[in-house]
């Protein structure tokens, strides 16, 4: 899950402990949250649009996925006048903080393991999802670097 440090960083999420991972408003990122995302998966908590970016701690999924509040508010930055509480479009899940990594995994280090990090979304050209799948192969690769 990638969020922006200015933002939400994971200084914010160690603070807060746990919180909802709403805003999302790109149909494929939701759809990994409302259909994939189970109560315990793991996460990396990625940091992007700062001087370095990349993997910078560990969340988990804490919920399961449910309607995102701020669709409906507004109010909210998030507001979607199209998005209805008996029919809702957008959908989160709440993550829990678990730790900060002992460094930065930048995505220009990952990057330079390519080859073995194949299929790994967030290396691939292009990529603006701020939530995507990790495959377990990846998941312990990745670790393994820390």
């Amino acid at each position: 899950m990638k969020s922006e440090p200015d933002e939400f960083g994971i200084d914010d999420l160690e603070r807060v402990q746990q919180e909802p991972w709403d805003g999302v408003r790109n149909y494929q990122a939701r759809n990994f949250m409302r259909d994939q995302m189970r109560i315990g998966d793991g996460v990396f908590f990625y940091h992007s649009n700062c001087d370095v970016p990349g993997i910078v701690g560990l969340a988990t999924v804490a919920t399961e996925s449910y309607p995102d509040p701020t669709a409906f508010d507004s109010d909210d930055k998030h507001f979607d006048p199209k998005s209805d509480p008996e029919n809702p479009r957008w959908y989160l899940v709440d993550v829990k903080f678990e730790r900060k990594l002992k460094r930065t995994l930048s995505l220009r280090e990952l990057k330079e393991h390519a080859d073995e990090l194949e299929g790994f979304r967030l290396i691939a050209r292009g990529n603006r999802l701020s939530v995507m799948p990790v495959e377990k192969a990846h998941w312990d690769y990745v670790l393994g670097l820390e």
